[in-house]
């Protein structure tokens, strides 16, 4: 799977395994993620261009590397993608923020829009989709048409857990948008859930049902 990198990182794959386990808090589960995010962040980011200014140390002038050309931007599919976003936003506060409105029809597990708001210009930046779970993949790919659709060239999807069944669906959907996660789980339940998995992370997220 030339397209898909999981992050083994220990710290990653220690704050993973608390976040699974079911007696791990609301607040708790909401802090690893955003810890985590940060950690899956440093990978999806590796190869942002770079170019050089001139600066002052406090010895010599030197021509010191610096990110070139538009800031990168960040799109959040609702409601979890959330919880990826406000980390890597404390790793990147420049970034422009999007979001993509999906719920998944518990009845077809396909995904119905109610949202989308996108930054400017997307053609000539790095586009980031964030999504705790790519399960049936049925919602990450719609997300992704979507940036297309609005110009976007250079997209990547970060997500915490990947479900065999959802890595296979962006390959075939979108073949070009490399996914990096922390961890590729077994399979699908009957209901769509990745299994072991974590639960629902936008329940887990925000203490709902």
């Amino acid at each position: 799977m030339d397209h898909l990198t999981v992050v083994d990182h220990p710290l990653v794959q220690h704050k993973l395994t608390i976040m699974r386990d079911e007696a791990t808090s609301t607040a708790e589960f909401r802090r690893l993620l955003r810890e985590i995010s940060q950690l899956l962040a440093y990978e999806v980011t590796r190869e942002l261009p770079m170019t050089t200014k001139k600066i002052k140390t406090p010895m010599v002038e030197m021509d010191a590397p610096t990110l070139a050309g538009r800031k990168l931007a960040l799109v959040s599919i609702l409601r979890a993608g959330n919880g990826l976003l406000d980390g890597m936003l404390e790793l990147v506060p420049s970034a422009r923020v999007g979001f993509v409105g999906l719920y998944r029809d518990e009845e077809t597990l396909e995904p119905v829009q109610y949202y989308f708001k996108a930054p400017s210009e997307l053609n000539d930046r790095l586009v980031i989709a964030v999504d705790p779970m790519l399960a049936t993949g049925n919602s990450s790919a719609a997300a992704i048409d979507l940036l297309k659709k609005e110009g976007a060239q250079n997209i990547r999807f970060l997500c915490l857990l990947a479900a065999p069944e959802g890595v296979a669906r962006m390959k075939e959907a979108h073949p070009d948008v490399p996914i990096v996660t922390a961890a590729l789980d077994e399979r699908l339940n009957e209901k769509g859930y990745i299994l072991p998995g974590l639960g629902d992370a936008g329940d887990r997220m925000f203490g709902t049902r």
